[in-house]
């Protein structure tokens, strides 16, 4: 994890220290906003301190990308992790709601044409 000290540097971790060299998040696939939270489990003391960095931040509802610019970690460091709090039954990790972009494009044409109407 990156810590700030307090003249506002932050010390250098490189990111395949933290995922232990680990590139991909294995089986689990996890899209930036896929939504995560912190499961009400005993967390093992021997957790690295990024991972109990998100569980805290986890305890509501958060995106994969959102907890890793609260980590200031690529996202792609922050999935490997997540693999593991998901594989360790720490979290539970939930597809993104859908939003207008995948929204059936006739309807927002409807949508439009009674805006433009309006006008």
């Amino acid at each position: 994890m990156t810590d700030h000290s307090e003249d506002g540097t932050m010390s250098a971790v490189r990111p395949y220290v933290i995922t232990g060299g680990r590139a991909g998040a294995g089986g689990a696939s996890f899209s930036w906003e896929s939504l995560v939270v912190a499961l009400d489990r005993p967390v093992p003391a021997s957790v690295q301190p990024e991972h109990q960095a998100i569980l805290a931040q986890c305890r509501g509802m958060l995106s994969v990308a959102e907890v890793a610019a609260h980590l200031g970690q690529p996202p792609p460091v922050v999935q490997v992790l997540l693999a593991d709090l998901l594989d360790w039954g720490l979290i539970a990790v939930r597809p993104p709601v859908p939003t207008a972009a995948h929204a059936d494009v006739s309807v927002l044409r409807k949508v439009l044409d009674g805006l433009e109407s309006r006008l």
